[in-house]
């Protein structure tokens, strides 16, 4: 018989129960879909994925036969297989018939998973799915959950908030929860463990200014366009933004997009990506052509030997510091080349926040992860 549960309810019924053979993922809240995705993909085939045992479809590309077949399939040296149907509301009528028989009657050795933000109740299978599956609702947050939502995140990943952060953070970040989530990964890193993230923690961090973001400044440098780089730089400490801060802003977004390339690299869909980054999916590729794996490399090189400066006393202005990184940036990922960044030798006193996405970055190629 079927059941429902909501997100947060998700992970301790998975603990208690184990996974089951069927589950509808459904809410438009794209962010709660995902992590109840990987929750049952966890309690199925484990933390590090089995690609012997789970295979991924999308409904506006796959047959229902080919998933039919992918659920009856026996697990290869496991108890289970996950098969994960997303975008299930663009199956076919005709595909989507094709599955009334996994619904009605699942394989017990397989976990079947249907993600979409909204069912057409009209058709057939919906009306099935619905009554047979668990169903995990993803529905967007309402205003009394977010800051109960922003706390648990935010422990999630180390932090603690003053009240006062955390509405400015409900305020800030509008519709998107993934929205809020990189605020908060972005406050881990420069925060320092010992005190509680303030309000003003959050307003610097993020940026005052509309079109001044470090999403606008990377985008800037994509294009070459340095008058604007410099504006947008000028903008960011006219409104009182540390120049350590940008600095660190933009070593963290440099390390996100050597991750989305790698998820393209690896088989990633340009839709899921171009979500993650909030472009165009048509314009996704011509974007990240532009940072080159030298490119992000040396540019990590750039920012370690910056952070020394603003942090050593070099002498030179902090502006004028940030202003030669950003040119070269700009300059060579116009050129399509790597920036020819200087090879200094480690600071005394190396920030943690630097050499954790250096170290990170060469782990990633050493391990091929």
């Amino acid at each position: 018989m079927a059941s429902a549960v909501s997100h947060v309810q998700l992970e301790s019924t998975l603990k208690q129960q184990g996974p089951g053979s069927l589950y509808l993922v459904v809410g438009e809240e794209d962010l709660l879909r995902d992590s109840a995705l990987a929750a049952i993909k966890r309690a199925t085939i484990g933390s590090e994925g089995d690609e012997f045992n789970y295979e991924l479809f999308y409904g506006d590309e796959a047959s229902g036969a080919d998933i039919r077949n992918s659920v009856a399939a026996v697990p290869v040296f496991a108890e289970r297989r996950l098969v994960v149907v997303k975008a299930a509301e663009k199956l076919t009528a005709r595909e989507s018939e094709a599955l009334l028989d996994c619904v009605n009657r699942p394989v017990e050795s397989t976990t079947l998973v249907f993600v979409t933000p909204k069912l057409d109740g009209r058709l057939k299978f919906s009306q099935t799915l619905t009554r047979a599956a668990v169903m995990v609702d993803c529905a967007p947050l309402r205003d009394a959950q977010l800051p109960a939502w922003i706390v648990r995140e935010a422990e999630r990943v180390g932090l603690r908030l003053e009240d006062a952060a955390t509405q400015v953070l409900q305020e800030s970040g509008g519709a998107s929860l993934y929205g809020v989530r990189r605020e908060l990964e972005k406050l881990a890193s420069y925060v320092p463990p010992d005190r509680s993230v303030t309000a003003a923690d959050v307003h610097l961090l993020r940026g005052m200014d509309p079109g001044a973001s470090v999403f606008d400044l990377t985008l800037a440098i994509a294009e070459g366009r340095r008058g604007r780089v410099l504006s947008i730089l000028a903008r960011n400490i006219e409104a009182g933004e540390a120049p350590l801060r940008i600095l660190g802003s933009l070593a963290w977004q440099y390390r996100r997009l050597w991750k989305v390339k790698e998820s393209l690299a690896n088989g990633g869909r340009e839709g899921e990506v171009a979500r993650s980054l909030r472009m165009d999916p048509w314009k996704v590729r011509a974007f990240l052509d532009r940072f080159s794996e030298p490119h992000l490399q040396a540019a990590l090189r750039l920012f370690l030997d910056a952070d020394g400066k603003l942090k050593g006393g070099s002498g030179s202005h902090p502006r004028i510091v940030l202003e030669r990184v950003l040119l070269r940036l700009c300059e060579d990922a116009a050129a399509g080349k790597p920036p020819e960044s200087p090879r200094p030798a480690l600071p005394k006193r190396v920030p943690a926040r630097v050499v954790s996405n250096v170290r990170t970055i060469k782990s990633r190629k050493r391990t091929g992860h």
